[in-house]
C-alpha cells in the first residue's frame, strides 16, 4: 500500500467516526429521552453538548495539529474518541450522557483537523482535489448514513449501541497508523491560546445554553438573558484575545484571505441548514409521522448513494474548472430539494411528498462539499493546513451547533407538522444564501495548484 493511499485511508477512518457520531445521534434521541426523560431539551442537549465541546476545541486542535504532529494528535484523538464512546454507551443519567458527549467532543475535535491536514501536506495539485473529494465523499457518507445505522441499532437493540460501534473504525485506523512513517517538522510554537479557549467555551455555552433553556424559562429569566449577554460578550473578548495574542487559536490575518473568508461564510449557512434539517427529518419522521427508527434512517440513504458516487467526481471537476459555480449550483439545488419537503403532509408518503426532494438535495450536497473544501484550503498555505481545516470545521460544527440550539425559537418545545415545515423552508432559505454568497465572493483564480512549502 503506497503512502498516500494509507494517508487517504487513516484520514477517512478517523474523520468518518466524528462525523459520524454528529449524525447518528438523532435518530436515538426518541429513545433516549424515554429511557432517560427530559423531551425535547435532552434531545438538544445530548447533540449540542458534543458541538459545544467540538466546535470550540478544534481550533486548538488545529494548532496542536500544526505544533506536534498530525500524526501524533490524530492517534491521541482516536484513543479518546474510543474511550468517551463507550462511557457514552454505559450512562445511565441524560446527565452522564450529556457530559460524556461533552468530552467525546474533545477527542473528536483532535480528529478532523489532523487527518484533512495530512490529506494537504501528502497530496499535491489535481491529487490533492481528487484526495479532498473523497474523503469528503466518505465523511459526508457518515453523515448522511448515521441516521440509517442508528436507526437499525436503536429497533434492534438499543441507543447504546450507537456509540460502541465506533470501536471497529477506530482499531483499524489505529493499527494503520502503526505502519505510517511521516517525516514531520513540528513548528516551533509550544504555548496554547488558554484564554482563547476558555473564552470561546464560555461564550458559545453561554449562547447555546440561552437558546435551549428560554423554552422553558423565557428571555424575562435573568438566567436566560443573563448567560446569552455573558456568551456574547465572551465572544467578542475572544476576538480581542485573537487580536493581541502573539500565538492564537484562530489567526485573524487568514481571513484576509478571499476565499478562505468567504468559503467561511458559505459554510457557516450550508451546515447550519444540513444539521438542522437532519435533525427535524428524523424526529419528525418518528415522533409525528410514525416511522420505526430504522425508517426514518432510510429515508436519507438515496443522498448516500448520490454522494458515494459524485462527490469525488465534483471534487476533480473543482480542481480543474475551479470551485466557484459549484459551490453556487450546488447549494441552490440542495434548497430547492430541501423547500420540497416542507409539501409533506400526515400521514406520510415518503415516495411523494419526501423522496424527490431528497434526491436533489442530495445532487446538490455532492457538487457542494468538495469544491468548498478545495476552495478553503487550497487557498491557504500546507504549513496552516491544520489550523485552515481546523476553522472551517469549527465553522460548520457550530453552525450546526447553533441551528439546532434555536429550534425552540421557530418550533417551540415539540416538533409537530407545523414546526417541521418551518423549520424546512428555513433550511432552504440557509442554502440557497450560501450559495449566493458563494457566486458573488468565490475567485476561481486564487485555487492553489497544490504547491507545497
Amino acid at each position: 500500500m503506497t503512502k498516500q493511499r494509507l494517508v487517504l485511508i487513516i484520514a477517512i477512518l478517523a474523520s468518518f467516526v466524528a462525523f459520524l457520531d454528529g449524525s447518528v445521534i438523532n435518530v436515538a434521541l426518541p429513545q433516549i429521552s424515554n429511557d432517560l426523560g427530559g423531551g425535547l431539551l435532552t434531545q438538544q442537549w445530548v447533540n449540542d453538548s458534543y458541538l459545544i465541546t467540538l466546535g470550540t476545541l478544534i481550533l486548538a486542535a488545529g494548532s496542536l495539529s500544526d505544533i506536534f504532529g498530525r500524526k501524533r494528535i490524530l492517534v491521541i484523538g482516536l484513543v479518546g474518541f474510543l474511550v468517551t464512546s463507550l462511557l457514552c454507551a454505559v450512562s445511565q443519567t441524560s446527565e452522564q450522557l450529556i457530559l460524556s458527549r461533552g468530552l467525546q467532543g474533545v477527542a473528536g475535535a483532535l480528529l478532523v483537523p489532523s487527518s484533512l491536514a495530512l490529506i494537504i501536506s501528502t497530496f499535491n495539485g489535481a491529487e490533492q482535489s481528487k484526495a479532498i473529494g473523497q474523503w469528503t465523499a466518505w465523511t459526508g457518507i457518515a453523515f448522511i448514513v448515521g441516521p440509517l445505522v442508528g436507526g437499525i441499532l436503536v429497533d434492534v437493540y438499543s441507543w447504546r449501541l450507537v456509540f460502541a460501534i465506533n470501536v471497529l473504525p477506530i482499531v483499524v485506523a489505529l493499527i494503520l497508523a502503526s505502519y505510517l512513517r511521516l517525516e514531520e517538522k513540528p513548528m516551533h510554537r509550544t504555548r496554547l491560546d488558554v484564554w482563547g479557549i476558555v473564552l470561546g467555551a464560555i461564550g458559545l455555552g453561554g449562547i447555546v445554553y440561552a437558546l435551549i433553556e428560554q423554552g422553558n424559562f423565557g428571555w424575562s429569566s435573568p438566567t436566560i438573558w443573563g448567560s446569552f449577554v455573558v456568551g456574547v460578550t465572551m465572544l467578542i473578548l475572544f476576538v480581542f484575545n485573537e487580536k493581541r495574542s502573539a500565538q492564537p487559536m484562530l489567526p485573524l490575518g487568514l481571513f484576509r484571505i478571499r476565499n478562505f473568508s468567504v468559503g467561511n461564510v458559505a459554510t457557516v449557512l450550508v451546515y447550519a441548514a444540513l444539521a438542522l434539517q437532519g435533525f427535524l427529518l428524523v424526529i419528525f419522521l418518528q415522533q409525528v409521522a410514525g416511522f420505526t427508527a430504522t425508517l426514518a434512517g432510510l429515508a436519507l440513504v438515496p443522498v448516500t448513494i448520490i454522494m458515494f458516487f459524485l462527490s469525488s467526481k465534483f471534487g476533480a471537476l473543482s480542481g480543474k474548472y475551479g470551485p466557484r459555480w459549484f459551490m453556487a449550483t450546488g447549494p441552490f439545488v440542495a434548497g430547492i430539494g430541501t423547500a420540497y419537503m416542507s409539501l409533506v403532509n400526515v400521514p406520510t408518503n415518503y415516495w411523494v411528498e419526501l423522496l424527490p426532494g431528497i434526491i436533489l438535495f442530495g445532487l446538490g450536497l455532492s457538487i457542494t462539499v468538495a469544491p468548498l473544501t478545495s476552495a478553503i484550503l487550497g487557498s491557504i498555505k500546507s504549513s496552516q493546513a491544520g489550523i485552515g481545516s481546523a476553522v472551517n470545521n469549527a465553522a460548520a460544527r457550530i453552525a450546526g451547533l447553533l441551528s439546532i440550539a434555536m429550534v425552540g425559537l421557530f418550533i417551540g418545545n415539540s416538533i409537530n407538522l407545523t414546526g417541521f415545515r418551518t423549520g424546512i423552508i428555513l433550511c432552504a432559505c440557509l442554502l440557497i444564501a450560501g450559495g449566493l454568497v458563494s457566486a458573488i465572493g468565490i475567485q476561481n483564480n486564487i485555487v492553489s495548484t497544490g504547491v507545497k512549502e
